[in-house]
């Protein structure tokens, strides 16, 4: 256990170092985050009874997903992993006794907790002190505030455990550039990045909160925000456990069968 805290550790201290990056983030998210913000403003004017969540709710879902955008954002791409497979590097991880596996998710987790710890701050103090009704609301209760911690930390496994699957594919494929635009657009579709999952219609919704997306950003989010409180709650947290789990072990299954048959050319 200790090799891979050190794995994540020293990652997590090399992803601190790019500052320059976050702050050209951290204005990319603003001005995304208030684009979104007013576009519901506009929507919610017309008849604020006719949407599943409070207005606040919906500010506070928008704010929280800008500051964390690198937290669960799926079109992130571990390019070094991604090369070390289609390379051939990889050869050197197979001789190194670490569980690739375990490294490469420590290694993911720990790049995105640093570039989320580096641009959240800023984005959270202003999102905090701005005008109403635009400003990001505290959570009515601290038990409120520690579910939506423990949901983050689920919500981060679930991503990186997703991304792994995505990892694995390429063992399969000769370009990651497909699976990489598919996959990433469809999962933040269904996560609640483009649209929050209360807006989608029912029969659709009830469906989607089931899937592994909906263990993503879609949970912490809602509730922080509110909109989602009490046994609700943790039946939700309960779900993101479960696909935690689920998602790791089909890793480890598929990971275990791809390096039973990789072969690396060259000399």
């Amino acid at each position: 256990m200790r090799k891979y805290l050190s794995i994540f550790r020293i990652r997590f201290i090399n992803a601190m170092q790019y500052r320059a990056a976050a702050a050209a983030g951290i204005s990319t998210q603003f001005a995304w985050g208030f684009m979104e913000i007013f576009a519901f403003a506009a929507f919610y004017r017309s008849d604020p009874s006719a949407f599943p969540m409070e207005f606040s709710q919906t500010v506070s879902y928008i704010w929280l997903q800008q500051a964390f955008l690198a937290l669960f954002m799926m079109w992130f791409w571990e390019n070094e992993i991604a090369a070390s497979i289609a390379e051939g590097s990889i050869a050197y991880e197979l001789v190194r006794p670490l569980d690739l596996y375990s490294r490469w998710f420590c290694q993911a987790s720990a790049n995105r907790l640093a570039r989320s710890l580096l641009r959240c701050s800023p984005i959270l103090l202003v999102a905090l002190v701005v005008p109403s009704p635009f400003r990001l609301l505290l959570p009515p209760t601290l038990g409120q505030f520690v579910l939506f911690v423990v949901s983050m930390a689920l919500s981060l496994g679930v991503v990186v455990a997703f991304s792994m699957l995505m990892y694995i594919s390429l063992f399969y494929t000769i370009s990651p550039t497909g699976m990489r635009l598919i996959v990433g657009n469809l999962t933040d579709f269904l996560a609640g990045s483009i649209i929050p999952l209360p807006f989608f219609p029912d029969s659709i919704r009830r469906l989607v909160e089931l899937l592994p997306f909906a263990a993503m950003q879609n949970m912490p989010l809602r509730i922080y925000s509110g909109n989602i409180s009490g046994n609700d709650t943790l039946t939700g947290i309960l779900l993101q456990l479960f696909w935690l789990v689920a998602l790791v072990l089909v890793g480890r299954l598929a990971m275990q069968r791809a390096l039973g048959k990789v072969v690396v050319q060259g000399g």
